[in-house]
């Protein structure tokens, strides 16, 4: 086990196309980090990186006390389990999960019973090393629970099954650091949310640093110990899935995080009598205290309001400065809640998250009461600062 640094990472390939742009993280020892973003936010290269697979163009990378840009992959302990699995089809699952341990053995070429009379002790060594192997082997099966399926092959494994003999094929080696490009993405939705809370389990269990590249935010929620959100090559916020849902840095991190994801409505902070509201045109929205000091410099500039669809909330008697005037284009059940999807007299889209059991029908106008105490106020300019959190330093 041992902790993963990049400083001041940089990969560019050919035609100046700049995957990863100078980005700084230290991966704690033991830690369960994911690289969250796009497509071509340069979370994939950075894994490649790590595993040796592509070679940074600036910077360095260290392994536990080790720099290894120039280390080969074979040489960096690492365990790499891909999106396809690659697992060898012509052998069985126990010759997969034992293929890395045969390749590194010292005394393989001694395993022959002829060098019982030859070289006993080279023998003794060689046999020791094959019952180690196997013990591993079978200790890994056991904990996924693929003791009975040891003889098969993977074209006779289910898609979850195949995945297991992937995982099984990494921990099996007991490397210091374990990297996941998006293993989850082959699989159906009910397969992958039972082996997110495998991995999760399994986590707890081994202790070995993971890093786990995703594009889906619930995966990067619920499985990582602090969640990286990449956008354009460069990481826009590090922290705990909590901090980074609830106190976003920037527009971008705001919108990608969730899901439904945040409604965003454009307008300006005016000031009405003796306090501060927001307004688009039509709507006015009285900003609440808590956020009213950090805003008192930005009267009569453009501005950006987030809401959470989970702040939203049907209400017909709710006040008019805290209120959205909505009609209701979708309705989309989802079980026990269903997401409403309206539209402001602005043209705003909003998504609000209620309970199914409410009535309400397309087409329809009604009234969304908005908890002012949990929205976030934004730049207008791209990234887009979130302009609702204390001014680092400060």
């Amino acid at each position: 086990m041992a902790e993963v640094v990049f400083d001041n990472v940089s990969k560019t390939f050919p035609g100046d196309v700049r995957a990863v742009d100078r980005v700084s993280l230290h991966i704690r020892d033991r830690e369960f980090l994911v690289l969250v973003g796009p497509s071509g936010c340069g979370k994939t290269t950075s894994l490649r990186m790590i595993a040796g697979l592509e070679e940074p163009t600036a910077g360095t990378i260290r392994i536990g006390d080790r720099v290894v840009n120039d280390v080969a992959p074979k040489d960096r302990d690492i365990a790499m389990v891909f999106q396809n699995y690659a697992l060898y089809p012509h052998m069985t699952v126990y010759k997969n999960l034992a293929f890395g341990l045969m390749m590194r053995r010292r005394h393989g070429g001694w395993g022959n019973p002829l060098f019982a009379l030859l070289a006993p002790g080279r023998y003794r060594l060689a046999r020791q090393e094959r019952q180690e192997i196997e013990h591993r082997v079978r200790e890994t099966a056991t904990m996924l629970g693929l003791d009975g399926l040891l003889s098969r092959r993977p074209r006779a494994l289910s898609g979850g099954e195949r995945q297991r003999v992937a995982l099984g094929r990494a921990i099996v080696r007991e490397p210091k650091a374990f990297l996941f490009d998006e293993p989850l993405s082959n699989l159906d939705a009910k397969l992958r949310v039972e082996m997110r809370a495998e991995l999760k389990q399994l986590h707890r269990r081994i202790q070995t640093t993971t890093v786990y590249v995703t594009h889906d935010q619930e995966e990067a929620m619920t499985l990582g110990d602090r969640v990286v959100v990449m956008k354009d090559g460069m990481i826009h916020q590090c922290g705990s899935p909590f901090e980074v849902y609830e106190r976003p840095v920037n527009r971008f991190v705001a919108g990608f995080m969730g899901m439904p994801p945040m409604n965003f409505l454009d307008g300006r902070i005016v000031r009405r009598d003796d306090r501060l509201v927001f307004e688009d045109g039509v709507c006015r929205l009285s900003i609440s205290p808590a956020h009213s000091h950090r805003l008192a410099g930005l009267v009569d500039e453009p501005i950006v309001l987030g809401i959470r669809p989970e702040v939203l909330r049907l209400a017909s008697d709710a006040p008019p400065d805290s209120s959205l005037r909505v009609t209701v284009r979708v309705v989309e059940p989802l079980g026990d809640r269903m997401d409403v999807h309206g539209e402001t007299a602005q043209g705003h889209t909003i998504v609000c998250r209620t309970d199914a059991r409410t009535d309400i029908r397309e087409d329809e106008s009604i009234d969304l009461q908005v908890d002012m105490n949990r929205v976030h106020f934004f730049e207008c300019q791209d990234p887009g600062r979130n302009l609702s959190l204390p001014v680092t330093g400060s």
